[in-house]
């Protein structure tokens, strides 16, 4: 490894070194390119796995709601998204059951202890009795609304940004779900 210092563009502090054949600085890390600098650059591949081990630290390992929504409802999450899925409208138990990754008899028992809280009904569907439906009551509805509230919470850090940058990133995420470039998100 060169200890080829490389500019920082941020304005004061000390360049990192990065190691000429990698393009990375130690342990790995890509490092800021320097204007006009012809070094080897992160490939987009390389580039988009980096924002989304970032992304998901940030949902996953920084502000995970699970516990505390858990908490404030109790109930245990798989309960939480169950009330939020049939909040979106009835449901059959195989549907909710694929929603929820789980195999039918769990999904069962699920809607059976939401059913004894008294926040979803179970009836036979009109035209197959042998299919159940799930459909919330307003108590569930309640608690789903609740829980919706609780889990989409911004961080801290996400409120501290500036308007513009939340802007961009609103922009991105949209394209980035709509399977679009960002450009065209609109």
């Amino acid at each position: 490894m060169t200890d080829e210092r490389v500019a920082d563009h941020g304005g004061g502090g000390a360049a990192a070194p990065r190691d000429d054949a990698t393009g990375r600085g130690p342990g790995g890390g890509a490092t800021p390119a320097a204007a006009g600098d012809q070094g080897p650059r992160e490939d987009a591949g390389g580039v988009a796995e980096r924002i989304w081990r970032g992304v998901r630290a940030l949902v996953v390992d920084d502000n995970d709601r699970r516990k505390e929504v858990s908490a404030a409802l109790g109930l245990s999450f798989v309960r939480v998204k169950a009330l939020i899925v049939v909040a979106g409208g009835p449901v059959t138990l195989r549907t909710l059951a694929d929603r929820l990754v789980t195999d039918a008899p769990y999904t069962s028992v699920v809607v059976a202890d939401l059913e004894r809280r008294g926040l979803v009904e179970r009836a036979a569907h009109l035209g197959d009795r042998r299919v159940k439906v799930v459909t919330i009551t307003p108590e569930g509805a309640a608690a789903a609304g609740r829980a919706e509230r609780l889990l989409n919470r911004p961080p801290a850090s996400l409120l501290a940004l500036d308007p513009a940058d939340l802007a961009c990133l609103d922009r991105i995420v949209t394209a980035v779900r709509r399977g679009a470039s960002p450009d065209q998100a609109g």
